[in-house]
């Protein structure tokens, strides 16, 4: 197609395209995370995030390249996970904006959009690093723009052959991805989605045709999963529901030999109920109700990596349905039964709202006890492998009926997702930086419910600086990092964001963390325990670190958390 305009039409496809090419190579996306830790999961946050604006596409009938791209944005922001995932949406949102008061647009305004969708994402990262997702997209809108000119198809195929120039150069910008021999995993992610644009240009196909074969999809046989799972929750009593997370995922077999699928529904039927499993080919999509969800992901994920997890908590859904409902029902005739009220008047009730309503992203049943025993009140599951995404957040902040929110997000490829969703609502939203679960629990114990909202921001903030979070987990594939040689299989132990011991015990792994952490003026050692750790070995390390650090205080409390065996906290 050489076209001197695009049009609302091609532009849809554009977007469905790029979106089927990102599902195809998310798995690929995901094994480009530099740290060889079990929660690469850019590539997955970023196919959820695309996946989510082309989902928001189908229900619109919009033609316009003004309104196509703002239907589409809605869904990315809406939808966003992880912090690629709201660069992404921030991205989208610029070129939205770029083709705002457009029925089509020339070579010239396509270009400048791309380059519009570029400055807001720069603006939405406080600090911008290069070698990422952000300089591939600054440098292929930037030659997309030198070939304004042409036609539309020139500025995309420009777009993409500088993007793939950037990306390229990625290693060299950022000495870590030369160290671990890849290229930036957002930008690899960026560059499949401007693929999947210049594909739709060139194939020249009608985009009239709306049906399953125009629709992104997943590797290896997904299309027999394309049905969503509803929940009908004005029938369902609070009390009656066991299990409280709707839990869907897939699993990408690591090996097909010796799997028995009958086997693998009777182990993860403990977990919960209306259990679903299907399998094509090395693909399986689970969908279960548990009221652990990060146990059934822990268990899956000793068979393959894990793909498009969705995780919806029915009773904070059921919730709030009920309140809408009781809002909307209560009317003047609740007051004067007898009197039949014009159809433009309700009368709402005043409702009492709580002056804070806290909410913390945590996974495991003992950490999130944790945090409800500290007065937290809506616990969002997830962390590793499993960010909420902006929506997720604006749900529990318009769920909690709370004066004030603040919003605990404990994993730094969420804080993104959480500001996001503090911008969309009408309530004031405090999101504390925290970015690991000891951070967490250390703001909430700097919390006072009397105090204005500006004076626990700026406490929670200091105590989050205070603690010294440290994680012990395995490493995925074989790397070197800081002369540390980590062989596939290994515990690692991370400090702050920074992998400092490795090796083939874990409980050596920890207390060589433990003895990483530890200075002369802290006084606290608190260790959450996963559960990898047996009962009997677990007993005699505990007595070990309490003998060898005999004058500082010790805690062990059982966090239940998946992925990582310990996390250990010292101030």
């Amino acid at each position: 197609m050489k076209s001197s305009t695009l049009t609302g039409q091609v532009l849809r496809h554009m977007y469905k395209a790029g979106a089927a090419r990102l599902a195809q190579h998310a798995q690929q996306v995901d094994a480009l995370n530099v740290f060889p830790v079990p929660d690469g999961d850019t590539g997955t946050n970023m196919n959820l995030t695309f996946t989510s604006g082309v989902a928001e596409l189908e229900k619109s009938a919009e033609q316009t390249a003004e309104k196509v791209a703002s239907v589409f944005s809605r869904g990315l922001l809406m939808g966003a996970r992880g912090n690629s995932g709201v660069i992404l949406s921030q991205l989208f949102r610029g070129i939205a904006k770029g083709l705002t008061g457009l029925v089509e647009a020339d070579a010239r305004q396509v270009a400048d959009a791309f380059q519009q969708g570029v400055d807001m994402a720069y603006k939405a990262v406080m600090k911008p690093v290069e070698g990422t997702i952000l300089t591939v997209a600054r440098e292929a809108a930037a030659a997309a723009r030198k070939a304004a000119r042409g036609t539309v198809e020139e500025v995309v195929e420009a777009l993409v052959a500088a993007g793939q120039r950037a990306l390229d150069n990625t290693p060299n910008q950022l000495p870590v991805l030369k160290e671990v021999g890849v290229v930036d995993s957002g930008g690899q992610g960026l560059v499949y989605i401007y693929e999947g644009f210049l594909q739709a240009l060139n194939e020249g196909i009608t985009f009239e045709k709306r049906d399953v074969d125009n629709k992104p999809q997943a590797p290896s046989g997904a299309a027999i999963f394309g049905e969503t799972h509803e929940e009908m929750h004005h029938v369902i009593n609070p009390a009656d529901i066991v299990y409280g997370y709707c839990t869907e995922f897939m699993v990408h077999l690591r090996e097909m030999d010796g799997f028995r699928m009958e086997a693998f529904r009777d182990r993860i039927s403990q977990y919960g109920d209306s259990l679903l499993v299907v399998a094509d080919d090395d693909l399986i999509k689970v969908h279960i109700h548990a009221e652990e969800p990060g146990d059934v992901l822990s268990f899956a994920h000793k068979y393959g990596p894990l793909d498009r997890i969705k995780i919806e908590n029915m009773r904070l859904q059921h919730e709030a349905v009920l309140r809408r409902q009781e809002v909307k029902q209560v009317t003047a005739s609740s007051v004067f039964p007898d009197v039949v009220p014009p159809l433009d008047f309700v009368v709402e009730p005043e409702v009492a709202r709580e002056r804070y309503g806290i909410i913390a992203v945590a996974s495991g049943a003992g950490i999130a006890e944790i945090f409800r025993s500290l007065g937290v009140g809506t616990i969002i599951e997830g962390g590793q492998t499993m960010n909420p995404s902006t929506e997720q957040f604006v749900q529990a902040i318009e769920a909690s009926g709370a004066s004030n929110v603040i919003i605990l997000p404990n994993n730094k490829n969420i804080v993104m997702a959480a500001k996001q969703a503090a911008e969309l609502v009408d309530i004031p939203v405090a999101v504390i930086p925290a970015v690991s679960v000891p951070q967490g629990m250390s703001a909430m114990l700097a919390f006072a419910p009397e105090a204005e909202l500006a004076h626990n921001e700026a406490g929670m903030i200091e105590a989050v600086s205070l603690v010294k979070t440290g994680l012990v987990t395995y490493a995925v594939r074989d790397t070197k990092l800081d002369e540390i040689d980590i062989k596939e299989g290994d515990f690692i132990g991370i400090q702050d964001g920074e992998i400092v011991v490795a090796g083939v015990d874990m409980y050596e792994v920890a207390t060589n963390l433990v003895t990483h952490m530890v200075e002369g003026d802290d006084e606290l050692i608190t260790v959450l325990y996963g559960s990898d750790p047996t009962e009997a070995k677990l007993d005699a390390w505990e007595k070990h670190i309490r003998e060898t650090y005999s004058s500082y205080e010790v805690e062990m409390h059982e966090g239940g958390q998946p992925l990582y065996a310990f996390i250990i906290a010292v101030e």
